[in-house]
């Protein structure tokens, strides 16, 4: 019974963040034309606004985020389109980190290093993992066999540590940066500002919820490893 609970508090802990995000974001989704113009027009005008010109914003496919190195702001097709609060909203916080990297925001600089680092890393984990149990049945040696294992699970989850360590970065995106350009350039209608506030707090957690999601997938390939 023990076992038991204490198995339904972690997948809690896991799962709960990344359902209230989603949750949070899809509520104010609705109504989709809340705004007069889109979350691509609102990140636009924000650059500008912050003299970054140069910055591009496009649509994305892999989730909304700031693209340091190729200096883009990136939607997902809802929020490009958009024009509820999710979609401003979100606008404002990924415009949020390309005003950290136009100010040289250490912690933006060095989590895109990490990530550099991570993202090939993450890959090799996956790969000593499929290929451990032939090692293990050529050599004869379960330790190795072992060792590959470990090796795999550490790699293939620095990504989701790395994430989890960017929470302060992405709160200050949110509620340094993102949200007093909402409110100084009065882009809110009036009484949205506290459910701006909740978009801008689950964009945050956005990283984080996905790495304890990744936490998950650590744990199928121990289950299948055990086989």
């Amino acid at each position: 019974m023990l076992y038991l609970i204490l198995v339904i508090v972690i997948a809690a802990l896991i799962v709960g963040p990344s359902y209230w995000v989603k949750h949070t974001l899809e509520k104010y989704s609705h109504p989709d034309d809340r705004y007069p113009g889109t979350g691509a027009e609102l990140a636009r005008i924000l650059l500008d606004w912050a003299n970054l010109q140069t910055v591009t914003v496009e649509v994305s496919e892999q989730g909304d985020h700031y693209d340091p190195i190729a200096k883009a702001v990136r939607l997902t097709t809802d929020k490009f389109n958009g024009k509820s609060l999710t979609a401003i909203t979100v606008a404002a916080h990924e415009v949020g980190h390309a005003i950290q990297d136009r100010d040289g925001y250490l912690p933006l600089k060095l989590r895109t290093r990490l990530v550099q680092i991570a993202a090939p890393v993450e890959k090799l984990g996956a790969a000593i993992l499929m290929i451990a149990p032939v090692i293990t049945v050529a050599t004869r040696a379960p330790v190795a066999g072992a060792l590959f294992v470990a090796g795999g699970l550490l790699t293939l989850g620095t990504a989701a540590v790395i994430h989890m360590f960017t929470l302060p970065m992405e709160l200050h995106a949110s509620f340094s940066r993102a949200l007093p350009m909402l409110e100084q350039g009065k882009y809110l209608i009036p009484g949205d500002e506290p459910h701006a506030r909740r978009i801008l707090r689950a964009a945050a957690w956005t990283y984080v919820a996905a790495s304890l999601m990744t936490l998950l997938n650590i744990g199928r390939w121990w289950a299948i490893l055990r086989r």
